[in-house]
């Protein structure tokens, strides 16, 4: 597998949304609930319309999901962004509770790993990002983007399983010689 990197420049963020939006509303929510989740993207490409919406169309607050690395249910946050994103996507398609979120315009099955990729690595080219940028890069960016506004490393160690605070570092990019300057934002 090769290495990937996180989107640290929001601008690039935005004209990956754009250029994303303008393809299709499907793969616009990919990249949005990525990148505002972390959820890997095995775990989102298995994501059916009722895990995320009631019978009714709206939004869920939160996505439930069964965790293989820890054999356990895990909650995850829809954030305004992601909420909108999905209502958005809903509106516009037309899919039933039991189908993938994001189906396949050929079959019943969600899109493949390998076409996933295909679209945001795509993306990324057409807004001139250099740097290599695959699937993993949404978690990576959440990651990365969730750190800078202040979220403790510790958290986003325990979030992404991994298993020293430095490896969950070099996982979003950052280097310990990298000032990176917090913006903790309470928002209130």
């Amino acid at each position: 597998m090769e290495y990937v990197e996180a989107i640290r420049d929001i601008k690039h963020i935005q004209a990956m949304k754009k250029v994303l939006k303008m393809h299709s509303q499907r793969d616009y929510l990919l990249f949005v609930l990525g990148i505002n989740t972390g959820i890997k993207i095995t775990e989102m490409l298995d994501i059916k319309v009722s895990d995320v919406a009631e019978n009714n169309g709206k939004v869920k607050d939160s996505l439930h999901l069964f965790c293989m690395d820890k054999n356990k249910q895990k909650s995850i946050h829809l954030n305004r962004k992601a909420k909108a994103a999905i209502k958005e996507y809903l509106a516009a398609v037309n899919l039933n509770q039991d189908d993938y979120l994001f189906k396949s315009s050929k079959t019943d099955k969600p899109i493949s790993r390998q076409q996933a990729y295909r679209i945001i690595n795509d993306a990324a080219k057409e807004v001139g990002i250099t740097a290599k940028i695959g699937t993993n890069s949404l978690r990576k960016t959440f990651g990365f983007h969730a750190y800078k506004r202040g979220v403790a490393i510790s958290l986003l160690q325990e979030y992404f399983h991994h298993s020293t605070p430095a490896e969950t570092m070099k996982y979003i990019g950052v280097t310990k010689a990298e000032k990176i300057v917090t913006e903790i934002d309470v928002n209130l």
